[in-house]
């Protein structure tokens, strides 16, 4: 017990420990810890891919739009299909 003691005494200083505890402070318990920062890099990423997805998404719908505006037979086959939109004298079958 005592060559254990000596041992502390000889190479753990208060300023060992006090240095010991800020870096602890500073990379698990601090707003900008490591482990929040690991936490905001992942989820940074997750949204740049649902950003990814989404531009995708908008680029299917400014084709679609454009289509509709430029393309009356696009409109008729959308609305016909979407709406189940008819002309006159003609009978539309739903078949599902």
């Amino acid at each position: 017990m005592k060559k254990t003691w000596q041992w502390c005494r000889r190479y753990i200083s208060v300023t060992f420990l006090i240095l010991i505890a800020f870096i602890a402070i500073v990379l698990f318990f601090n707003d900008n810890s490591f482990v929040k920062s690991v936490e905001y890099t992942t989820r940074i990423s997750e949204l740049r891919e649902e950003i990814r997805a989404n531009e995708d998404t908008l680029r299917h719908y400014r084709r679609l739009n454009h289509a509709l505006d430029t393309d009356p037979e696009t409109m008729e086959r959308i609305v016909r299909e979407n709406y189940h939109m008819q002309r006159e004298n003609e009978d539309v079958y739903i078949v599902e």
